[in-house]
């Protein structure tokens, strides 16, 4: 008896209802029209922007190292980031950069990319 064996290309997985290849990033099995799970492994840290940028990454370098501006640069706000470099030994660009990350922690993803996605 032959067996056939189906391979697939780097961007297609099988189906995990009826095994057919399908690509990588299908929801819905063209073939059989079951929804299809993500890998039990996939962490969701939020959209990113156009450009690349993740509002949490954004939020955590501003927590961490926003004193030294940090997720000025990371957000493409090169000017701004000179600035906290210039003046974090005076503590108040700790103090913005807190407040910041507090604002970034509650903006919508939408807005992320409206302000900084096309950097």
């Amino acid at each position: 008896m032959i067996e056939s064996v189906i391979t697939k290309a780097a961007d297609e997985k099988f189906c995990g209802d009826c095994g057919s290849v399908i690509k990588a990033k299908a929801e819905i099995c063209p073939k059989c029209g079951i929804r299809q799970m993500a890998p039990p492994n996939t962490i969701n840290l939020g959209l990113v922007t156009e450009n690349g940028k993740s509002r949490i990454a954004a939020a955590l370098l501003a927590f961490f190292l926003g004193a030294f501006g940090i997720h000025k640069f990371y957000l493409g706000q090169i000017g701004w980031g000179i600035v906290y470099l210039v003046f974090f030994w005076t503590a108040i660009p700790a103090l913005v950069a807190l407040v910041e990350f507090i604002l970034l922690l509650v903006m919508s993803d939408e807005t992320l990319n409206q302000k900084y996605g096309r950097n």
